[in-house]
């Protein structure tokens, strides 16, 4: 590929995307087909604001030092989301970034607009728009990972709703289930029983530790229960069921064509054969047509949707 000489600004069929993770901090460059033309992470400073700032700003110079041009578009996946009211950071499990004008101090950096996305708002945009959501009006995509998201994307676009927060479905009370015992859970949000707080990973194993299985982290109980371990099988069964519950509210309320899954639990096969299994019996339907998939591009996707959202507005 030819690119242009350093000092020149680039043509838009590059683009450029950052996933601002709490642990780590990746750009990707895109050409105008979606093929990865860079790609590089760094560690993320962390509970440090300033830092954090110098190492997107650091980041973004020496990509564009590698490819040869300057001013390229850029588009931001991040943890939260930016309120209406103020444009600063809110709802961050990152919570240096909250309160923090990080569009505003991204720009002032690096001189030129930055558009910034709740991270599973880009998982949504980059699996409508050439994944696992490709050509479907509605799709919903989940990140169950450390934290669970999740974002939508209509007709290709992102939806954020009046307030900035659909999809914000991590953060609703996970449906009980009739019968069972189960205890209080609160959130780091400050909210009891949200969806993250049961449905991400930590929340498996605490599950797993609590029902007596052992210390065992997320891939570790998935691992135990492939090898026949009847505790681990019994934590991804009640997993599964939470999840179905749980997504089936989704699909009442959005009924998306797909919902598409994120995040270090996605790379579970067997959800994708139980949790459709489940949902049925509480989707007010007579079928569900609706697809779960895991998402195409991996742990690529949200980088890559960052980086679509980087010259669409």
């Amino acid at each position: 590929m030819v690119h242009q000489p350093v000092g020149q600004v680039a043509p838009p069929r590059l683009r450029l995307g950052i996933d601002l993770g709490g642990t780590k901090i990746e750009i990707a460059a895109l050409d105008a087909a979606g093929a990865f033309v860079l790609r590089q992470r760094v560690a993320t400073p962390q509970g440090d604001y300033a830092g954090t700032l110098r190492a997107v700003a650091a980041l973004v110079q020496a990509a564009e030092r590698q490819l040869g041009v300057t001013g390229l578009p850029l588009g931001m996946g991040i943890p939260g989301s930016l309120s209406p009211l103020t444009g600063r950071v809110r709802n961050a499990n990152s919570t240096a970034l909250n309160g923090q004008p990080l569009r505003e101090d991204l720009q002032a950096l690096l001189h030129r607009p930055v558009r910034l996305e709740n991270d599973a708002n880009c998982l949504a945009l980059s699996e409508a728009t050439d994944g696992a959501g490709a050509g479907a009006d509605v799709v919903f995509a989940a990140i169950l990972g450390t934290g669970v998201g999740a974002g939508i994307a209509v007709q290709g676009q992102v939806l954020r709703g009046c307030n900035g927060i659909a999809g914000e479905w991590g953060h609703n009370p996970l449906p009980p289930i009739p019968g069972e015992a189960r205890p209080v859970r609160l959130c780091w949000c400050g909210r009891r029983d949200c969806v993250e707080a049961w449905l991400s990973g930590p929340a498996l194993a605490a599950d797993h530790a609590a029902a007596g299985g052992g210390a065992r982290d997320a891939a570790q109980v998935v691992a135990a229960m492939r090898a026949g371990d009847a505790a681990a099988r019994d934590s991804l069964e009640r997993y599964a069921e939470r999840l179905a519950r749980a997504l089936a509210a989704v699909i009442n309320v959005l009924d998306p064509q797909v919902i598409v899954l994120g995040g270090g639990l996605s790379q579970v096969p067997e959800l994708f054969v139980e949790v459709p299994q489940r949902w049925g019996r509480h989707v007010f339907s007579d079928s569900v047509r609706t697809a779960l998939a895991p998402a195409r591009h991996g742990d690529s996707s949200g980088v890559r949707g960052a980086a679509w959202l980087a010259d669409r507005g």
